[in-house]
């Protein structure tokens, strides 16, 4: 993604990074702040979750991580924010991405900064046409939980990457696309 479709897909004012990203290490905290998290959502979205999972590095046990809570949430029409956004609210997240040509991905965020009690990103897609992308991260996620070699191997790049200056977050994300793509395709292609 570059500064553009960064751009595009932001709901609010774009605004520079402008601080060292902070990879920590694993927190056993972090599982538990999920919990927590997900029990809320789960509260304000009855009957409306198809699935919501820990993902990302904080989902790792052992893994050094930004912390920062990732969460999938599957439901039926991402697309039609007014049957979930207002009660995602009420919770104090907030709109933060807009993707409708990408899976119909938003996401939304909570940041201690603001006064949450722990910062998340909270990633919606719908089923069906995102199922690839839910897979992918899903894969992902499991791999590195059972084969040490590559989350060490994940964990040495993202501390390296953390030392860089980033004009926005993403781009730190963006960076570390080859060693996930390089993991990834053994992830999903274990015989080859």
């Amino acid at each position: 993604m570059d500064s553009n479709e960064i751009e595009a897909a932001t709901v609010g004012e774009l605004k520079p990074y402008g601080v060292r990203v902070v990879v920590e290490d694993y927190n056993p905290d972090w599982p538990h702040w999920f919990t927590e998290e997900a029990t809320a959502i789960r509260a304000a979205l009855p009957g409306r979750i198809l699935l919501l999972e820990h993902t990302g590095s904080t989902s790792v046990p052992g893994l050094a991580a930004k912390p920062i809570i990732d969460m999938l949430l599957v439901i039926p029409d991402a697309a039609t924010e007014s049957t979930y956004l207002p009660a995602l609210e009420q919770l104090g997240y907030t709109l933060r991405v807009r993707e409708p040509d990408w899976y119909q991905h938003r996401c939304l965020i909570r940041r201690t900064e603001t006064g949450a009690p722990r910062s998340v990103n909270l990633h919606i897609f719908p089923p069906g046409a995102a199922d690839p992308e839910i897979t992918r991260i899903l894969t992902f996620r499991d791999w590195l939980r059972t084969h040490p070699d590559d989350r060490d191997r994940y964990e040495r790049v993202k501390r390296e990457l953390a030392q860089q200056d980033w004009r926005y977050v993403q781009d730190y994300a963006n960076a570390k696309s080859p060693v996930i793509e390089e993991i990834l395709t053994r992830a999903l292609h274990p015989e080859r």
